[in-house]
């Protein structure tokens, strides 16, 4: 890991160097990407069998591309009972918070004869990406569809690229049944989000899709969009730890590694006004290196976007982390909540020694798929608010809209949209 002494020049630079890990960056990408779209979208089924023979080395038809009861069995008698239990209880804390965001139709009357509101109204169809290839995640199974399933979506679809022998990690499909997914399919990569996306002879086309994914996948949401709605374009993990001398250099070192184990990409950063913590970090860092089985990604990450910055005041650390607006925030400092009120941009916040960034991928309720890049400034994490529309309602009482016409029409004249106050007019036009 690089260690910086914090200036405006430096966290400029630092900026820079970490928004070319956006899926923005990746123009080389977007031909090869909007290729396979416009394949999916012209062959339907046959370019996805021939993408998914050709990427995932795996033979599927139409008789085998849905996983079937047979297989979601299956998986229940190879998932041991120990994991079972802890999807389980994962389960409940993850539908408990979700179920806090759902939000109600609502209806104001006045007695001059106008109702005003708003109708909630579950998305019908909602296409659900889970990535496979380096790990497997039955966590992003549980984050994806439970908050779509709280909303009361109508209708569940998930992709997962499937492994040669055709099959999905049992783990996978597991979460997938628990959680409530009503189809599975055995397709990934850019051709998955086309499909969803457009729809083909076994894969239902979606209202939106959401799911993290590799480039290919984050540049197929972005292509796509516009036609179907779709959660966010991710990026890479990442993770910025704020820290004070207080703060354990051997919980924050673990913690900096949880991300950077993701991905050659992912980014984990260090903000702290404290040389000798920073120094006790890099020497824990080290010694774990020794012993994680990820090491070789780990170290490629933080030699490229790894990060130590030393700040003068909490000040001016704090100022670097809004500017950053990480994915996810931990704040181990002497009182994490007074910090945490001047924080403005991250995607989870984390607070104390013992609030750890996987409790929040697994267990502890909250989403875990979050803004990425920066974007924490204008995103928020996935919740149940990307699973409905709202719908204004407007009535108004013939008595209710006769005093107030005139102004109507005035302000549709002033626009020069004669047409609008014409619409008005007519209705009192015999007075």
């Amino acid at each position: 890991m690089k260690t910086i002494r914090l200036t405006k020049e430096t966290r400029q630079q630092l900026l820079e160097h970490l928004l070319k890990r956006s899926p923005n960056q990746y123009g080389g990408y977007e031909e090869r990407v909007q290729s396979i779209i416009e394949e999916v979208r012209a062959r339907g089924d046959e370019a996805l069998f021939a993408y998914t023979a050709q990427f995932d080395g795996a033979s599927i038809d139409a008789s085998t591309i849905r996983v079937t009861e047979e297989e979601i069995q299956e998986a229940y008698e190879q998932v041991e009972p120990q994991l079972l239990d802890v999807i389980r209880k994962s389960l409940v804390n993850i539908r408990s918070y979700h179920e806090k965001q759902k939000k109600y139709s609502w209806f104001d009357t006045t007695e001059n004869g106008t109702i005003l509101g708003q109708k909630i109204t579950p998305l019908q169809t909602v296409g659900v990406y889970v990535p496979g290839g380096k790990a497997v995640y039955p966590s992003s199974v549980l984050m994806n569809v439970v908050p779509a399933k709280v909303a009361g979506v109508g209708r569940i679809v998930m992709t997962t690229p499937p492994g040669r022998d055709g099959k999905i990690p049992a783990s996978t499909l597991v979460a997938a049944h628990e959680a409530g997914t009503d189809e599975i399919y055995k397709v990934g990569g850019a051709q998955a989000i086309a499909a969803l996306a457009y729809g083909t002879e076994s894969i239902p086309k979606a209202d939106k899709i959401t799911g993290p994914g590799n480039i290919y996948v984050a540049l197929a949401k972005r292509a796509v969009y516009g036609h179907v709605s779709i959660d966010s374009v991710a990026g890479p993990s990442e993770i910025l730890v704020l820290a004070d001398e207080t703060a354990n250099p051997r919980y924050v070192a673990a913690d900096l590694l949880s991300q950077a184990e993701h991905d050659e990409m992912a980014s984990a950063i260090l903000v702290t006004t404290s040389e000798a913590l920073a120094d006790a970090v890099k020497q824990e860092i080290e010694g774990f290196l020794q012993t994680l089985s990820r090491a070789d990604i780990i170290r490629k990450s933080l030699e490229q976007y790894g990060f130590v910055l030393l700040a003068d005041t909490m000040e001016d650390a704090i100022h670097a982390v809004n500017e950053i607006a990480s994915e996810h925030l931990e704040i181990v400092t002497a009182n994490p909540f007074e910090v945490m009120t001047k924080i403005r941009n991250a995607g989870a916040i984390f607070l104390g020694p013992y609030s750890s960034e996987p409790l929040g991928d697994y267990f502890a309720g909250p989403n875990h798929v979050l803004p990425t890049n920066g974007t924490a400034k204008f995103f928020s994490a996935l919740s149940v608010d990307d699973f409905i529309k709202k719908s204004s309602i407007v009535y108004y009482s013939r008595e209710a809209l006769e005093p107030i016409h005139p102004d109507i029409i005035a302000f549709a004249n002033a626009e020069k949209l004669t047409a609008h106050a014409n619409s008005i007019r007519v209705r009192f036009e015999e007075e």
